[in-house]
């Protein structure tokens, strides 16, 4: 348990920041989650639309600390595959 004023606050400071990347780790996974069941209903118009969507909340999740950079780069990267892949 924090004893000094200095660590107390800490504290609070550590669960509002907690609080806020939840939020934002749990926006970046709706999007994804979005284009993962656009592209196994096989709807590549709906995939695109929503890759387009969810690629600058992923990048977004990774420049504000939430995910690494290369993590964002290489969800990215598996869904375009993803998308690419699927028929026309």
């Amino acid at each position: 348990m924090a004893n000094t004023r200095s660590a107390k606050k800490m504290t609070r400071k550590i669960a509002r920041r907690t609080e806020v990347n939840k939020a934002r780790r749990s926006r970046m996974r709706t999007f994804v989650r979005k284009v993962e069941e656009a592209i196994t209903a096989g709807d590549a118009t709906a995939a695109k639309a929503a890759f387009t969507e969810a690629q600058p909340e992923i990048m977004r999740a990774a420049s504000k600390g939430v995910i690494h950079r290369n993590t964002a780069s290489r969800k990215v990267s598996r869904l375009a595959q993803r998308i690419k892949g699927l028929p026309a």
